[in-house]
């Protein structure tokens, strides 16, 4: 955090908050059996904090939703302008989850606010700034705005959310916890790196913690798909292209684990070539083939971005292609509802999005003529404060931090094989890995969720064993559920190892898998 004091005053504020809090740590004797009731929360007196409202959520309530049992509600503000929501229930667990926001946030976020009904005080933040998730302009020249967006902002909250855990209970949280997907599986791999002590265990589901690297991705993929900029309706590949590609990948890949169930266990291991693809003979596009210009737009989807030599994105792994929200809204597009945006597909809005206002400050920033060649040196401060690509976790494992990792397979917002570098990278750099990190990966699987494969999994309950109980996860069970039942369920397990077919039993069911 030193390094930064010299480039905002804001981020000085911050600090200093940071340090006070650290200093008025529960413990300490200046607030030591200060516990109070929810009424007086808003009386507090916090560095630079403001605490906007605190309210009793109960029975008698009209704000009690029908899902949430009794607790204090508090929303607070710290700094200027990063706003925060926690929930205090009544009957405490004695432990804190804190859940991670997604896309650009820009409101309250908290993927684990369910957990208020299993006796958990939890929280989450704006990040810093109110906005459309889609859209960065908030960020244009606003140094503070980007460091709390980065990884301040979630830092700032815990800390904050642990002052107000012990004044309203009058005891610290046993055990803290952060999970997030996406933005949120960044975030979570930003404090581990960043700010080892703030969580005991930690999940990051389909991680965004490259957006440098994905940007480039993300341009280099939409570029291809929609070279001019005057013309974002008719992308390079049509609806019907997406539907014979996926049909040839799964002929290629499906039953090289053994079933053909419209999964690939392990699209690594299938050498589809986009050069096998049928070819249009007269060179015009068409429905049941492909021109050459299609095959390179599909290889360069698959191949991902090398710069100078240096493998900067790996690409997207085969499956999904013609996946309602796969390919067809992240990759290819035209999405209508993006469309009152200026953007024909999610890749394409975030990547313009991210170059435009974080690593160029120019909203004029024009996609179809950038060539990367100064790409390493103008992403360099944008990369200093939203990246969380450092495999070294010696703090997070000091701590006693344990961390799991989460994605899926047919993932077309961000592949899973830049989790996988990232997950080899972490094992190169510690031999004792095993010790506090896994990695599960789902077939079938989109983005943080969806697609075919079973994407059902109690997280927050596996690191919870991990953490208090010693229970190093193994063979774990993904459900598929439609309608409240389970119509599918698979064995997954620690990376590198994977679920294999018993040939005999039945493909639905998690025991026909060895």
């Amino acid at each position: 955090m030193y390094s930064y004091l010299c480039k905002s005053g804001s981020v000085l504020i911050l600090f200093t908050l940071s340090m006070a809090l650290t200093i008025a740590k529960p413990n300490d004797v200046t607030i030591a059996n200060s516990c109070i009731p929810c009424s007086e929360i808003k009386d507090l007196h916090l560095p630079d904090v403001t605490i906007l409202e605190a309210t009793e959520v109960n029975t008698k309530s009209s704000e009690l939703k029908t899902s949430d049992k009794a607790h204090c509600k508090v929303l607070g503000r710290i700094g200027k302008e990063i706003h925060f929501e926690l929930l205090l229930p009544e009957e405490w667990n004695g432990r804190f989850a804190m859940g991670g926001g997604g896309g650009f946030v820009g409101n309250i976020q908290n993927m684990a606010r369910y957990t208020i009904n299993q006796g958990f005080a939890t929280a989450g933040t704006d990040t810093g700034h109110k906005a459309n998730g889609i859209k960065a302009d908030w960020a244009l020249n606003n140094m503070e705005r980007q460091l709390n967006f980065g990884h301040m902002a979630v830092h700032m909250t815990a800390e904050v959310s642990k002052v107000l855990i012990f004044n309203y209970y009058c005891a610290d949280p046993e055990y803290s916890y952060f999970i997030g997907c996406s933005r949120g599986g960044g975030q979570a791999m930003m404090e581990a790196q960043r700010y080892p002590e703030d969580f005991d265990g930690i999940v990051a589901m389909a991680p965004a913690f490259d957006w440098t690297a994905f940007a480039a991705e993300f341009i280099q993929n939409s570029r291809a798909l929609y070279p001019d900029p005057q013309n974002l309706e008719s992308p390079e590949l049509t609806k019907e292209n997406q539907m014979l590609l996926q049909e040839a990948v799964l002929n290629a890949c499906d039953e090289i684990d053994g079933l053909k169930d419209g999964l690939i266990t392990d699209p690594r291991k299938c050498d589809f070539d986009p050069e096998d693809l049928p070819v249009c003979p007269d060179g015009n596009p068409g429905d049941n083939c492909f021109t050459e210009e299609q095959i390179q737009v599909i290889k360069t989807i698959y191949a991902g971005v090398t710069i100078d030599g240096k493998k900067v994105y790996p690409g997207f792994p085969l499956g999904g292609e013609n996946r309602g929200g796969g390919w067809n809204s992240w990759i290819v597009g035209p999405e209508a509802s993006l469309k009152p945006l200026g953007f024909p597909s999610l890749q394409f809005g975030f990547g313009t999005e991210i170059f435009k206002y974080m690593v160029y400050n120019d909203p004029d920033w024009d996609y179809s003529t950038y060539n990367f060649e100064n790409f390493f040196r103008d992403t360099e401060f944008a990369a200093s404060y939203l990246n969380a690509t450092n495999p070294d976790y010696s703090g997070y494992k000091k701590s006693g931090g344990k961390i799991l990792f989460a994605h899926g397979w047919e993932d077309a917002a961000l592949s899973a094989l830049a989790t996988i570098d990232h997950f080899e990278s972490i094992l190169q750099t510690h031999s004792d890995a095993d010790d506090f990190t896994k990695l599960y990966l789902l077939p079938g699987v989109l983005h943080c969720g969806g697609g075919p494969g079973p994407d059902q999994v109690d997280w927050l309950n596996v690191i919870q064993s991990w953490v208090e109980k010693g229970e190093a996860p193994g063979r774990l069970v993904a459900n598929k559920v439609q309608k409240g039942k389970v119509v599918l369920s698979r064995p997954i397990f620690p990376y590198p190892r994977t679920a294999v077919y018993d040939e005999k039993g039945d493909p639905n069911q998690e025991s026909s898998f060895k």
